[in-house]
């Protein structure tokens, strides 16, 4: 990331956390006491301070008792959007209608646990070559319990119209925010915004396609004395377009999306210091292969991970550590998509290229929780080999989220999402775009307003800007009816809506 981009992230960070300490400054009450383990004085336990490598990461309400329940909910909402189809250089006022559906369970025996959490519904956008988009999410997380461990098997599907980082297919970070996220066990997990880029990429939402992801993930956490453990964790994760890119309207080229697999493990060491501290070492493993090119590449990383933490208040992380790439292609070939006939197999831009090349980069993550008396402020940095969502044959894509939540009042709640990646090519072959970088950012904010126990209202707005290092990415793309070119593609959305939401019904 360059040095202005991580200034700029780190003071927006610095001035929330700011804001938040001049509303109230009160210390943090203190830890609770360590359960038993064995004969010895032990750290926390793993539900409230879990390793630093493990997919997990602790809630700031650990000490709510854990109970079963069922959750479902009715949310509607209506946009207005000045970009609706994502265009470089593109501007078109279009509305989106969205009815959605969501089921929450969460299910805890004596050593099984399970959550479920399914969002479902359609959105209508008013705009020529889109109409009616079917907008479907679902995560599972099923954990067998011992006493020094856990076995986690997870699964998250989504098919939606846009991609996962800055929620555009449901209005925004603060429309989705609004009531149709889950709770319980899936909120610790590795899926979403804010979570390891290492398993899960970027998910940007470039483009009106329709595409569908799905990420499965296995991990292991065994405490070897009460203060040390082992995590092992393996994913293999798919993504698929169904569309083109930059294909509707005007006298724009269709550029198609390049699809992808990825195969992710890591093993990891970590040793507790005090009730409040952690290190951890760790190795990991990335392969990917693509649909639309001969093209592969696999990474090695190895972090050292520090991380802070006041149980029910505070959770911050550091890890860092050389990256380890080495890439294999072939830009005269392309590989068949099951999903693609040969005829179809879409063109890339081809450039001479090495069929084999290794870069050594840094790798980390930087992640800072903190629930104040009444302000809630997350913030997340995140450098990674990722898939290249889309764009790229493979990508060292560089991520910032920063989140704030505060109540205003009894029924007035205030939130806040910024969000900002880089994509950096990591090869030729197989690129979807003629341009070396690709960014995106968005920024929002919004109000909840409480009517009643059940019934919950928002008003939100969002601003999405994406661009290319180069003046000219895709030709053909200066606009409706303008045959020039364009390297940025500009978004504002203004969103209202209405959540119905049943209290939690338990389940004993």
């Amino acid at each position: 990331m360059k040095n202005g981009q991580m200034i700029l992230t780190l003071t927006l960070a610095l001035c929330a956390s700011g804001v938040a300490f001049a509303q109230d400054d009160q210390a943090p009450s203190p830890p609770p006491p360590a359960a038993a383990f064995g004969l010895e004085n032990p750290a926390a336990p793993v539900t409230e301070n879990p390793p630093l490598s493990g997919i997990d990461q602790p809630g700031l309400n650990s000490h709510a008792a854990p109970e079963s329940f069922l959750m479902y909910g009715l949310h509607f909402s209506e946009s207005v959007d000045s970009n609706v189809g994502n265009q470089l250089g593109g501007s078109s006022i279009s509305s989106v209608t969205r009815g959605l559906g969501s089921v929450t369970l969460q299910r805890l025996w004596h050593t099984y646990d399970v959550a479920m959490d399914y969002i479902g519904g359609v959105a209508y956008y008013d705009q020529t070559g889109i109409g009616v988009e079917q907008l479907q999410q679902f995560d599972i997380d099923n954990r067998i319990n011992w006493k020094r461990g856990q076995l986690a098997i997870r699964d998250s599907f989504s098919y939606l119209p846009e991609g996962i980082f800055g929620f555009g297919a449901y209005g925004g970070g603060g429309a989705y925010s609004a009531g149709v996220g889950s709770g319980g066990m899936l909120g610790g997990s590795g899926f979403g915004a804010g979570g390891n880029s290492f398993f899960s990429g970027n998910g940007l939402s470039v483009g009106q396609v329709p595409r569908l992801t799905n990420q499965g993930l296995v991990d292991v956490v065994e405490a070897l004395t009460p203060k040390s453990s082992v995590t092992v964790a393996a994913g293999y994760g798919v993504v698929h377009f169904y569309g083109d890119l930059f294909s509707i309207g005007g006298t724009n080229e269709n550029v198609s999306f390049v699809g992808s697999s990825d195969l992710t493990g890591q093993v990891a060491y970590n040793r507790v210091l005090n009730p409040k501290d952690q290190v951890a070492i760790s190795y990991g493993y990335q392969g990917f292969t693509f649909s639309t090119v001969d093209s592969k590449f696999h990474t090695n990383v190895v972090q050292l991970m520090y991380g802070h933490r006041i149980s029910g208040r505070l959770d911050a992380l550091v890890s860092a550590g050389p990256q380890f790439t080495h890439l294999t292609s072939n830009p005269l070939v392309c590989s068949l998509d099951p999903f693609i006939p040969v005829k179809l197999c879409p063109p890339v831009f081809i450039a001479p290229f090495p069929q084999t090349a290794n870069h050594t980069t840094v790798a980390g993550r930087i992640l800072f929780h903190y629930r104040f008396p009444k302000t809630t402020v997350f913030v997340s940095l995140q450098r990674y080999n990722t898939s290249g969502d889309g764009l790229y044959a493979g990508s060292l894509s560089e991520t910032a989220h920063l989140g704030i939540q505060r109540p205003l009042s009894r029924v007035w709640d205030l939130f806040s999402d910024i969000g900002y990646a880089k994509n950096h090519r990591l090869q030729l072959a197989g690129s979807a775009v003629n341009a070396g970088s690709f960014q995106f950012g968005y920024a929002g904010i919004g109000l909840h307003r409480q009517f009643g126990r059940s019934l919950r209202g928002f008003v939100s707005y969002q601003f999405n800007g994406d661009g290319f290092d180069t003046s000219c990415p895709v030709p053909g793309t200066g606009g409706i009816g303008q045959p020039g070119c364009s390297s940025f593609a500009q978004r504002h959305v203004g969103t209202v809506g209405l959540d119905w939401t049943p209290r939690p019904r338990r389940l004993d």
